[in-house]
């Protein structure tokens, strides 16, 4: 097994809408979506179409999305083994607004993904250190990721973690034993305090964790591209220009691809590349999931681009 991601799955409902309405006030929205989501499930999604074998430990509930997910995820080849139901709980939602400039605002529903314990972690131990690399982020408890750190800093292995949605209860001295810390840049300010309006401040931010001991922070700018802070350098990858559609799930596009290059080659400033080139793809048409391009779809984007 290439990637183990332990973390959360979604099922996205999903309304593109002309604006918010104000309070009291019903408006009529053009379009709207189901699909399958979830910061876990989207960046497994994205590792394996990008080739990895991948494994994801993961909870959905007992209604009626629960085996739609599952098959959802054995559809692009996840070994669901430790992806397992709970009872008389809901599966995790996530109400999406997508508005005309393809901005989005989300809501979380967390249902059965707050179920994802430490012992879930142990249960699926034999299978996990077989990984080169595991995955995580913050749609599950803490505890359960702080577990899976503890794990993978026992057996070697190395970590992404994902602090989305930031949270300011995150015990940096487990932020320090992941290998790669990936947050935007909006998560970046929650958790130092510190402004991100420029890249000037975004690096000074990310250097902070730096010198806190996070070896390599990697900060997602949406069109503005993505830096790379370690102590010793900084590098900005630019993004690539495209007419975005719909903008959800991109970080998670970013996360998947990266972790399916750090393990084919272990080159970071490459896997950046791909990733941002596999991101800009995923936004150019609706959709999370579904918006994913193929390895092939990857490298004709950059064929066009040389």
């Amino acid at each position: 097994m290439d990637i183990a991601v332990i973390g959360s799955n979604m099922v996205d409902l999903i309304s593109y809408i002309d604006k918010i309405p104000k309070e009291g006030e019903t408006l009529e929205a053009p379009d709207f979506e189901i699909g399958c989501g979830g910061k876990g499930a989207n960046q497994a999604v994205a590792a394996a179409k990008m080739g990895s074998k991948v494994m994801m430990v993961t909870k959905v509930g007992d209604d009626l999305f629960a085996d739609n997910t599952i098959q959802n995820l054995e559809s692009f080849g996840i070994d669901t083994e430790f992806t397992s139901k709970v009872s008389g709980t809901s599966s995790g939602v996530a109400p999406i607004f997508v508005d005309p400039e393809s901005k989005n605002r989300i809501l979380i529903i967390k249902g059965a993904n707050q179920h994802l314990m430490p012992e879930d972690v142990d249960r699926a131990a034999e299978k996990l250190k077989a990984c080169s690399l595991i995955v995580l982020q913050l749609e599950i408890p803490l505890p359960t990721v702080y577990r899976a750190i503890e794990f993978c800093n026992e057996h070697g292995i190395p970590v992404i973690l994902n602090p989305a949605p930031a949270s300011k209860d995150l015990d940096f001295d487990y932020v320090c034993n992941s290998d790669f810390f990936v947050p935007n840049e909006s998560e970046l300010e929650i958790l130092t305090g510190m402004p991100v309006e420029s890249d000037e401040q975004i690096r000074a931010a990310a250097s902070v964790l730096n010198e806190k001991g996070v070896t390599n922070v990697i900060v997602t700018m949406g069109s503005r591209g993505v830096m790379w802070v370690t102590k010793e350098k900084t590098q900005t990858v630019e993004s690539h220009k495209v007419a975005a559609i719909d903008t959800t799930g991109a970080g998670d596009a970013f996360i998947g691809c990266f972790a399916h290059f750090i393990v084919k080659n272990g080159d970071v400033l490459h896997a950046i590349k791909m990733a941002t080139a596999f991101a800009a793809l995923s936004v150019i048409k609706r959709g999370t999931q579904s918006s994913y391009p193929t390895t092939e779809e990857v490298e004709e984007f950059l064929k066009s681009r040389v």
